[in-house]
């Protein structure tokens, strides 16, 4: 009996814990060398050796109509597509493949959480990404 008490209090603490703290349902997971990753307020960095999975940033627009989200990659060997997640909608921002580099912005409407998420679809050598809302 104390048992399925104790279950139940556990099942109610996570059930509150998401509906309070925003669970979205991204979740980072890789295998990597030489990574080194930031995440700030508005902006988020990745440069690694080598990555494999699939990296979570969360960043917030302050500037409503005003902010962009501007972003910049490279990779040397690979494969890599970076999305983002504005409003509950996981949209592709770009793709990258071995040898590519990216330097560019897109305009976001309102004020909010954005998800920035970067995967691969196997080993990627060599990469870095930036991102930041002005």
């Amino acid at each position: 009996m104390r048992k399925r008490i104790n279950c139940l209090l556990l099942a109610v603490l996570l059930v509150l814990s998401c509906g309070l703290g925003g669970c979205t349902g991204y979740v980072s997971h890789y295998k990597a060398v030489g990574f080194v990753h930031s995440n700030g307020a508005d902006s988020a960095s990745m440069s690694f050796y080598s990555f494999e999975g699939s990296m979570v940033f969360k960043v917030r627009s302050t500037n409503g109509s005003a902010g962009q989200l501007f972003y910049s990659g490279k990779l040397e060997n690979g494969n890599a597509t970076v999305y983002y997640d504005y409003n509950g909608s996981k949209t592709e921002l770009f793709r990258i493949s071995s040898g590519g580099e990216i330097n560019a912005s897109i305009g976001l409407i309102e004020i909010g959480t954005v998800y920035i998420i970067v995967e691969t679809d196997g080993s990627c050598q060599n990469g870095a990404f930036e991102f930041k809302i002005e």
